[in-house]
This record gives C-alpha cells, structure tokens and sequence, in this order.
C-alpha cells in the first residue's frame, strides 16, 4: 500500500494575521521545512512527506490513518532504535529519505561482542606497525633485564615468554601477518641473548652471533610457512647470517673483540650503498617486449632487423608491486644498518684500549657516521632517509661521548670538540636552509665526499681491527 499526502500536526494552526483559525491542516511555506520518508508497517510501505515540526506520534497516527491499522504503532529507525515520541523528527536526526519502520513491539539492535568488533574491524597497517614496533623495545627490554637478573626462575620464565611471542608471530594465520612476522625475529634474537649473557666483555661477540643467527631461524621458518614472499624476512636472514659470521669468526680464531665490531660497523656503512640496488632488480618474467608480441601467425616469423630498438616495458600492476616490494627491502635495510651501528660503535669504541687502535677506531666511526648522512641524501624514500640519517647521528653521537667521557678526554679538548661540532651544525643548518643541497654543484662534492669517507673509513678498519700494529710489531 502506497500512497503519498503531506502531513501537518493539530499543534501548528496557522493563525490570521486577525487572529481567526484558519484550517487544520497547512502546506509548508518551503520544502526545506519537510521530511519526505518512507514507513514500512504491517500494512505495507506508506510514502509520507511530512513537516519537521512533527514528531514520531504524529506519523505513526498519520500511519495508521491511511493504512487502516488498528491502534498507534511505534515507529523507530531502520536500526531498530526507537524514536522519542516528544521529539521532532529533525531533532531526532531524520532526514529526508530515510526509512522509518511501524511496529507494535521495538527490536532492539543485537549487540557486538568485542571480539566480533575486532574481527569486523578494517586491518590498519600503520597501528599494527607501530605497535610491533613498540613491543619490539619492550622485548629487548625484557632480554636486558632477564640477562642480567640472578634469579634463574626468572631468566627461564623471560626465555619461555619470548620464544613463545617468536614462534607464534612467525606463524602465518590471523590479522597483520606481515607486522607480526617481522617483529618475530627481534623477539627469538631478545630470548638468545636472555639465555645466553653473561657478564663479561669478552663473551659479547658470542652472544650476539647466538641472536642474530636466532633471528635468521625464526624468519626463516615465519618465510617457509607463508605463502608471499616477505621482503623483511630476507633482510632479517641476511641481516642474522652477517652478524653470526662477523662475530662467531672472531671467537673462534681467537681474535679481539674490536674485529667483530670493526667488521659490522664497516659493513653496515657498505650496505647504505649496496640495499638500493638489490631492491630496484627487476625480474625478466616482468618485462614486456613490444616488439615481439605477435599480432598474427606471420608477424610473430617475422624477423627483427639488427638496427631497430626494442621496446620494453613493464605492466602497471607489476610495477607497483616491485614498488612496494623496494620500499620494504629499503626500510628494512635502513633499520638493520641504524641497529647495527648504533650497537656496534659505542662497543668498538669501548674496546679500543692501545693508543693506535683507538685512533683507528674513532675514525671508522667517524668517517662511517658522515658516509651514513651523505648516502641518505641520495635515498627518496623519507622513512630509509631518516633511518640512515639516525644511524649517522648516532655513530657520531657515540664518537662525541666517547672524546668527552672516554679516555684521554680533557677540558680543553672537550672545548675544542664542542665548537667544531657547532661549527659543523651551523654549516649544514645554512647550506640545507638555502636548499644547496639540491644544485648540481653540492650534489657532486657530496658524492665525492661520499667517496672520499668510504675510501679513509676503509683504511681505518684496518688500523682499528688492529692489523696496522701487528704487523708494525712483526716489522720492527
């Protein structure tokens, strides 16, 4: 049953300007003043266009009028929320076109449990990202404490824990799978490190070899048991399997400390440079040849001349996915370099105690931390940017504390290092605030400085691993 009439509460008689009555029912003066909306009852669907003065009551009566309904029925939302019957429609937040539904009794909407509104809820990449992130440090936290507390009960209970968190993010079902299984490695290096610390310098290196290739195991089983490859897995293998070799080889030649921390701070200064290159290849099952797409039979025989240019191009879908696939290899890359020598520096530079090896090793560190800023400036995306610009501040952080604090540190020297220090903050605040960084000019001297710092970081690995005063020693 449908019909369509203009409805106008008893309670709103226009008056005469003398005062007289005059009728009961009145057009609206403007359409802005009405509600058209559309009751579905017992009795079918009745199209009404009412005012917005009037309230609930009012069409339910209306309602029941035109369609011949026995009693006034309740009117309430398509939700199932009932409309206050003292309320205008308007102010009940009824706008035109909704539905309103007549029935004698009021349904209540069910009700959402919390781990339904959960499950329903969209994934947000961002909040699972940082939330990993966040509970990364708290692992890490949790391993530093556990090492060093001298109750075993509760060493093993940390242990448990984390291993428990590791394998159970590498595990692939549920939501966010990809933050969960990126963070998994971080939690089985945090529990190796909880198991196996001890006090004492000289067992460092053998520890973190144990996490790192504890974080390779698990990212390589959380990778095994997904069904896309992750990017951030294969940084968390390689990344694992390096830091295993530069600080296992080491112990087990009975070397130095200072060699396992010279060989990780220089290679993470190298891998600034390499991670671009490994994330823009580009597989040949992506490339299109234009010119050897046959259209028929006898085009695809036909032979290519040697002059001619092939043209190559790669489909639209399989080029955003090599975006994405670059950006994640690259942040990756740009995390694990900023770990690594904020970890590995301030240790080389704690281990240095001979006169020489502690020149070589404050030069590594401070020629690694100024090719870290220079590469950044070649990166575009701003996350890996930042990160290398961290691990660059960081390194040379480390080097500013350890000529302050560190041995041999004086007053006058803590001066002198101080204003150059400024001096050098003043010059990058004026060349990057007159954007000089951008000409053609500055972006040459930065690649020769690049050059230039990776050339002497290099020479002084070699005098800071102390290999330049063993065999000054066999020689003299």
């Amino acid at each position: 049953m449908t019909g369509a009439t203009t409805l106008q509460p008893r309670s709103a008689r226009p008056m005469h300007a003398k005062g007289e009555n005059v009728s009961d029912v009145a057009m609206p003066s403007s359409a802005d003043a009405t509600i058209a909306v559309s009751v579905h009852g017992p009795a079918g669907v009745l199209d009404l266009v009412v005012p917005a003065a009037a309230t609930s009551l009012d069409v339910a009566r209306e309602y029941a009028k035109q369609a011949e309904v026995p009693g006034i029925p309740l009117l309430q939302s398509a939700l199932g929320q009932r409309l206050n019957a003292a309320l205008p429609l308007a102010d009940a937040g009824v706008q035109a076109g909704d539905v309103l539904v007549a029935t004698s009794g009021v349904h209540r909407p069910r009700k959402i449990t919390m781990r339904e509104a959960a499950k329903n809820a969209p994934e947000s990449p961002a909040l699972a990202s940082m939330i990993a992130t966040v509970a990364t440090l708290f692992a890490v936290l949790a391993a530093w404490y556990a090492g060093r507390a001298q109750d075993e009960t509760v060493r093993t209970a940390v242990v448990g824990i984390l291993l428990a968190c590791a394998l159970a993010g590498a595990l692939p079902v549920g939501r966010h799978v990809r933050q969960r299984a990126a963070a998994a490695p971080a939690f089985a290096a945090a529990a190796a490190f909880a198991a196996f610390y001890e006090p004492g310098v000289h067992l460092l290196p053998a520890i973190l070899g144990a996490a790192g290739i504890s974080a390779a195991v698990v990212a390589s089983i959380g990778r095994a048991l997904s069904v896309h490859g992750d990017e951030i897995s294969t940084v968390w293998i390689v990344s694992g399997l390096t830091v295993f070799a530069c600080c296992a080889l080491p112990t087990l030649r009975g070397w130095d400390d200072r060699v396992a921390w010279t060989l990780l701070v220089f290679l993470a200064m190298m891998a600034a440079r390499f991670a671009p290159s490994l994330a823009i290849d580009v597989p040949d099952e992506a490339l299109l040849d234009l010119d050897r797409l046959a259209v028929t039979a006898w085009s695809a025989r036909d032979s290519q001349r040697g002059g001619r240019r092939g043209r190559i191009v790669v489909a639209a879908d399989a080029m955003e996915r090599l975006v994405h696939r670059a950006s994640r290899i690259v942040t990756g890359a740009s995390v694990a370099i900023l770990v690594t020598v904020v970890v590995a520096s301030p240790l080389l530079l704690h281990s240095a105690t001979i006169d020489l090896d502690r020149i070589g090793a404050r030069c590594l560190v401070f020629f690694a931390g100024c090719s870290l800023l220079l590469a950044a400036r070649s990166y575009r995306h701003a996350a890996a940017r930042g990160l290398l610009r961290l691990a660059g501040l960081g390194a040379l952080t480390a080097l500013a504390a350890h000529l302050v604090v560190g041995p041999g540190g004086r007053l006058l020297d803590t001066f002198f290092y101080v204003v150059v220090g400024l001096g050098v903050i003043a010059l990058a605040a004026a060349v990057a605030t007159g954007r000089g960084w951008r000409s053609v000019w500055w972006s040459r001297r930065a690649e020769v400085a690049e050059s230039l710092c990776g050339s002497f970081a290099f020479a002084a690995a070699v005098v800071a691993a102390g290999i330049f005063r063993r065999l000054w020693e066999m020689t003299s």
